[in-house]
C-alpha cells in the first residue's frame, strides 16, 4: 500500500473531508449541529467501527463531545453499536441506509412538531370559544368565528400531515417514491 503522505492520498483525504463538510452542513436541516454531522461523516467513511477515542483523535474534539454526539446520532438511528472480538471499548458504526435514517429522523421530528401544533390549535379554539361565550361584542364574535375557521383549516392540514408522516415512517413512501439503487446510478 502506498505511503499515506503520497499526493494522491492527500487529494483523496481532502476530497472526502470536503464531502464530510457537506454532510455536516446539510444535517443542520434536521436540527443536527455541524460537529455531530462531521462525526457522522467520519463514521460513515470509516472502514472499521470506531471507539470514542478514535473519533476524538479523528475530529480533535473532547471525548465528552464525542459521547454526546454518538448518543444524539444513536437516538436518531444514524449510528449503532458494533462489536469486535477482543475489543473491550464500545465501538460504533454509521447506519449506512440513509433512507432508513431519513424516515426515522423525519418522522420523529415532524411528528413531535405536528402534534404540538395540533395541541396548540385545539387549545386556541377552546380559549376563543370560551371568550365568544362571554362577550357581547358582535365584531369580536365575528372575528372569533373567522379565526376558528382558520384554526380548523390548520387542524385539518396537521391531520393530513400526520398521515403523511405515517406514510414516511412506515416505509410506504417508497411505493410512491422508490429508493434509487446502486445499479440505477451506475447506469445513468
Amino acid at each position: 500500500m502506498p505511503e499515506k503522505n503520497n499526493n494522491d492520498w492527500i487529494k483523496y483525504e481532502e476530497t472526502i473531508e470536503q464531502f464530510i463538510q457537506v454532510i455536516a452542513k446539510n444535517m443542520n436541516l434536521y436540527g443536527v449541529t455541524p460537529s455531530i454531522g462531521r462525526l457522522y461523516g467520519v463514521l460513515y467513511f470509516s472502514e472499521e467501527p470506531m471507539t470514542l477515542d478514535d473519533m476524538r483523535e479523528a475530529l480533535e474534539m473532547s471525548k465528552t463531545s464525542m459521547s454526546t454526539g454518538v448518543r444524539a446520532l444513536s437516538d436518531m438511528k444514524m449510528v449503532e453499536p458494533s462489536f469486535k472480538k477482543g475489543v473491550r471499548k464500545d465501538l460504533y458504526k454509521s447506519e449506512e441506509d440513509w433512507y432508513k435514517s431519513f424516515t426515522s429522523l423525519f418522522g420523529s421530528r415532524w411528528r413531535h412538531h405536528t402534534e404540538t401544533n395540533i395541541d396548540e390549535a385545539d387549545e386556541t379554539i377552546h380559549e376563543l370559544e370560551s371568550l365568544k361565550e362571554k362577550t357581547e361584542d358582535e365584531k369580536l364574535i365575528e372575528k372569533i368565528d373567522h379565526d376558528i375557521e382558520r384554526l380548523t383549516y390548520a387542524q385539518n392540514y396537521y391531520r393530513w400531515l400526520m398521515k403523511f408522516i405515517h406514510v414516511v415512517e412506515s416505509g410506504e413512501i417508497f411505493k410512491y417514491v422508490p429508493k434509487v439503487d446502486q445499479k440505477e446510478t451506475q447506469d445513468s
